[in-house]
């Protein structure tokens, strides 16, 4: 399973931001925003396009547009702090969502809601979470678009945990991660360890 680590001096710094407990909630936003949007740049760095002709003020030339449409999938609903970065680069893009709750005592991933853009087996489909803890939502998440006819599939997350890219990729080997930060483990109560916390209350002030 091919595993991306992002690695950005902008994002390193806003990493570093978002991780401190000194950060409040705008700050958290703010940084959030940014490294999506440096991230949205890898993310896509190989994506398809076709020629188009486009017609410049001086005469007419060769441009280039992407080849399939592209569908944003964020994993509600901390992944929808990720959302508005990637939107700002890629505008034309569709959203789709999907509802993972963890069950604290099992630490398994619950489904609770699903609703996707039609023509999704023709899209690049790009699943947007923060943490990549357990790997259970993600490649939940995957199963559900796959059984949707999504076959392009890319993840992105903010933060990573060496079980979580494991596990995730046994299940789905084919799906590229991408991640700011690979840290160190998850510990007892399955948190990815020197992580940040819980990402959707952060981001939400809850």
């Amino acid at each position: 399973m091919p595993f991306h680590l992002v690695d950005h001096p902008v994002i390193r710094e806003r990493l570093t931001r978002i991780r401190s407990v000194d950060s409040g909630t705008a700050a958290f936003r703010s940084a959030l925003h940014d490294i999506s949007r440096l991230l949205c740049f890898e993310v896509t760095r190989d994506l398809e396009t076709k020629v188009v002709e486009v017609t410049t003020p001086l005469r007419k030339t060769d441009g280039h547009e992407l080849s399939r449409p592209v569908v944003l999938v964020p994993i509600l609903r901390a992944g929808v702090g990720m959302l508005n970065g990637f939107i700002e680069i890629l505008g034309d893009a569709a959203v789709g969502h999907v509802g993972l709750c963890r069950n604290e005592e099992t630490h398994l991933p619950e489904r609770y809601y699903f609703k996707m853009p039609a023509g999704l087996a023709e899209s690049e489909v790009i699943l947007i979470d923060p943490m990549l803890a357990t790997g259970g939502s993600a490649a939940d998440a995957v199963d559900e678009m796959k059984r949707e006819g999504a076959t392009r599939i890319r993840f992105v997350c903010l933060i990573a945990a060496p079980e979580g890219v494991a596990a995730f990729s046994a299940r789905h080997p084919e799906v590229p991660v991408y991640a700011a930060a690979l840290d160190e483990c998850l510990n007892e109560k399955a948190y990815i360890v020197p992580g940040l916390g819980d990402a959707g209350d952060r981001y939400f002030g809850t």
